[in-house]
């Protein structure tokens, strides 16, 4: 379609209502659905055998919030994000911890809409949208707004761009099609295939002024829950993503450009059944170094009482500063700072800022399995 701004023509794209006209050929690609359907099964039975899976949704909550807003350009590291929930000073410039830390709330509020019995719709988005964007660096662009006037992709205005999404006067049209197919059950699909093929559309309708690519994003985990695929949200595609980004924007403009779902089904089947194979990989590690260094610790004599309790605490709190863990367990601070120095001697903490004063310690194996593949992307 070709639009008009003041002085300027372009050509905005407007997607085909799904699903998508003649269907996707999954000829060749079932063992590859059969496979991540397998995957994605035992990552959703791990958490039945996990000690406390609701610590293990917890931590990979705040990983993939990192990995999603490190796509969008944020340099946070993990560590950043957890001092920063820490209330202690983060590394990285405030507002892309913030960032982060917005899309945290944002993906909290809507699984717990859904736990309620709220259903996914546009409706939710929009109220997803607006938690993700208050107070962050888009918080000018009409949170939880749908947009009212022209955005676009690269370059510096439509003309220029990689892409043009559709023109505003075309958004509500598009986005009613786009409902319709998320809740309609003709014709019977995997939820798979359904989760892939809502991602590129939302992506191509753009909806929002800022924040699309974080809210699509999540919008696969979301259709994970609501259509009863997973009990817990466990599986974020961030960091295959993340890794592979240029061959997924070269897939989203295939999917405009020449209608080539089936390649774009098919990679994103290939990151399902690799992300969620790493997820019960990590929860396997955690649950081993959280058993090794227990059994340690409890073997510690005297000490062992407080220093489990400061054990316990650093598995949702592994960046911690002596004050702050005597506020959270109600101990003296001269009994943390013991406890601190018998996890030092054993090395499961280490000292995090090399300070004198206001010192943080890090429980440094236990992060270092959570971050894997969260360093920030070059600039």
């Amino acid at each position: 379609m070709t639009a008009r701004i003041p002085q300027e023509s372009f050509q905005a794209y407007i997607p085909i209502p799904l699903p998508p006209d003649p269907p996707v050929s999954m000829a060749g690609m079932e063992p590859l659905l059969e496979k991540a359907n397998q995957a994605l099964g035992r990552l959703d039975g791990i958490t039945l055998v996990l000690p406390d899976p609701d610590l293990f949704i917890y931590m990979y909550v705040r990983k993939e919030a990192l990995l999603s807003s490190q796509i969008e350009g944020t340099q946070s590291s993990l560590s950043d994000l957890l001092m920063y929930e820490s209330e202690e000073h983060p590394g990285a410039p405030l507002d892309d911890v913030q960032e982060v830390s917005r899309y945290v709330a944002a993906m909290t509020y809507g699984l717990q809409r859904l736990r309620e019995g709220f259903p996914l719709s546009l409706r939710l988005l929009r109220e997803i949208h607006e938690v993700l964007m208050t107070g962050g660096r888009g918080g000018h662009q009409t949170p939880g707004e749908f947009r009212q006037s022209q955005n676009w992709i690269g370059g510096t205005r439509p003309g220029n761009a990689a892409f043009v999404p559709p023109p505003p006067e075309e958004v509500d049209r598009c986005l009613g099609d786009f409902e319709r197919f998320l809740h309609a059950t003709d014709p019977p699909m995997s939820i798979l295939v359904k989760a892939a093929l809502c991602h590129v559309q939302f992506e191509s309708i753009h909806p929002f002024l800022d924040g699309n690519g974080r809210l699509g994003r999540l919008l696969i985990t979301f259709l994970f829950c609501a259509k009863g695929v997973m009990k817990d949200p466990s599986l974020y595609l961030s960091l295959y993503m993340k890794r592979n980004r240029k061959r997924y924007y070269e897939l989203l403009q295939e999917v405009r450009v020449n209608g080539n779902w089936e390649d774009w089904v098919e990679f994103f089947l290939h990151g399902v059944e690799e992300t969620a194979t790493q997820a019960v990989e990590a929860a396997r590690q955690i649950v081993a170094v959280l058993s090794k260094d227990r059994k340690r610790v409890e073997q510690t004599g005297r000490a062992a009482r407080s220093a489990l309790l400061l054990f316990q605490m650093l598995q949702r709190r592994p960046i911690i500063s002596i004050a702050t863990a005597a506020t959270i367990l109600k101990l003296s601070k001269p009994t943390v700072a013991k406890s601190i120095e018998v996890l030092l001697k054993l090395g499961i903490l280490n000292e995090a800022t090399g300070k004198l004063k206001g010192r943080l310690f890090a429980y440094k194996e236990y992060i270092a399995i959570l971050g894997i593949g969260t360093e920030p992307l070059p600039r």
